[in-house]
């Protein structure tokens, strides 16, 4: 369900773009629910949704209108980008954040176990409103706290950030609602933490991923994957990104050897990914080859924010598999490099 205002609806075509992505991708199984019918974007896509222009998410909460919207579509995930118009309105983070709370008892009413994914929104700066930027930044810094303040293991929170890298002045027309460059931002920062839940890859003991096979995606190129080069099974084979197909040479088999460390078989080599050799050096190459229990073929994957992981060599600490200078490009080549924090060194697992 996405859930929100004119950011959502009216025509909210961010829900297109995120629709289509997913549907490219594999993510075929799913359905966009909501009582408010599509708006034209040019593109066919499911486009059922919860998004009322002009709403405030405090006079939602207060006129108890979610429990009539959930009872009629039941999902089982949340999108909810809400609050522009309670910061125009000048309600404060708390009163706005009672209020989500409020809305998120209501789902759990619904449905116990709720995934619900939140916003940080996007700036808010009409012309007629010169504070209105400092309120949605006060807004989106209270947001990660009441976050984890509110999550359960049953019915998660997951913060997603829509507002850095967003531009008012180029990524909308008014200062408020996004324009094309807008609408591909917000689909693409709700793409990655949606399908985590879509692929449900933890919940098995400790692990921070469970055992299994999955498609591994840089965070920077949604439509790639990690990728062994020309579908060799020779040790030493090179692994970049390329544009995800389904094929074996795109598929990995993560095995937890426990603390957070994996080992990371290629599904049509049988050898693992490892870096090259067990040097620390920024740029030392990633390939594959025999497993052989060594400290470069084992990989500690630890959470980022927003469904992202890092993967470090356990060979090499202070260092992340990364897609080399930030290219989105097929072929692009994957390495070793110190850590940085860098979307380059970010990854999703998806179930193919």
């Amino acid at each position: 369900m996405p859930l929100g205002d004119s950011i959502t609806g009216s025509p909210g075509c961010w829900r297109a773009l995120l629709w289509n992505q997913l549907q490219s991708t594999g993510f075929t199984n799913i359905d966009f629910v909501g009582t408010l019918p599509p708006q034209g974007c040019g593109v066919a896509y499911d486009g059922d949704n919860e998004g009322h222009g002009g709403y405030l998410a405090t006079n939602v909460a207060d006129q108890n209108l979610l429990p009539g919207w959930l009872s009629a579509t039941s999902p089982d995930i949340v999108l909810m980008h809400f609050g522009t118009n309670d910061v125009w309105s000048a309600r404060t983070p708390g009163q706005i954040l009672a209020a989500f709370s409020k809305l998120v008892d209501q789902m759990r009413a619904n449905n116990p176990n709720m995934k619900i994914l939140v916003a940080q929104i996007i700036p808010v700066a009409p012309g007629s409103c010169a504070d209105c930027p400092r309120r949605t930044l006060e807004f989106n810094a209270a947001i990660p706290g009441w976050a984890a303040s509110k999550s359960t293991t049953a019915s998660p929170i997951v913060v997603v950030d829509q507002w850095t890298g967003f531009n008012p002045a180029t990524d909308t027309g008014d200062g408020v609602h996004p324009n094309d460059a807008g609408i591909v931002k917000l689909a693409n920062n709700w793409y990655a933490p949606l399908t985590q839940f879509l692929s449900n890859p933890g919940g098995g003991g400790d692990e921070v991923i469970e055992n299994g096979t999955y498609r591994i995606t840089p965070r920077d190129s949604p439509d790639k994957a990690l990728d062994v080069a020309g579908h060799g099974t020779a040790d030493n084979t090179n692994v970049l990104q390329w544009s995800y197909g389904g094929a074996n040479n795109q598929r990995w088999t993560l095995t937890h050897l426990g603390d957070d460390v994996y080992r990371i078989t290629g599904v049509e080599s049988g050898k693992a990914l490892q870096v090259t050799s067990t040097s620390t050096a920024n740029g030392t190459n990633v390939d594959i080859r025999t497993y052989t229990g060594a400290a470069n073929q084992h990989w500690t994957i630890t959470a980022t924010s927003d469904g992202y992981y890092r993967l470090t060599p356990l060979s090499s600490s202070g260092s992340a598999l990364e897609v080399s200078g930030n290219s989105t490009a097929n072929g692009a080549n994957v390495q070793q490099w110190q850590w940085t924090g860098g979307t380059n060194q970010q990854w999703t697992f998806q179930t193919p």
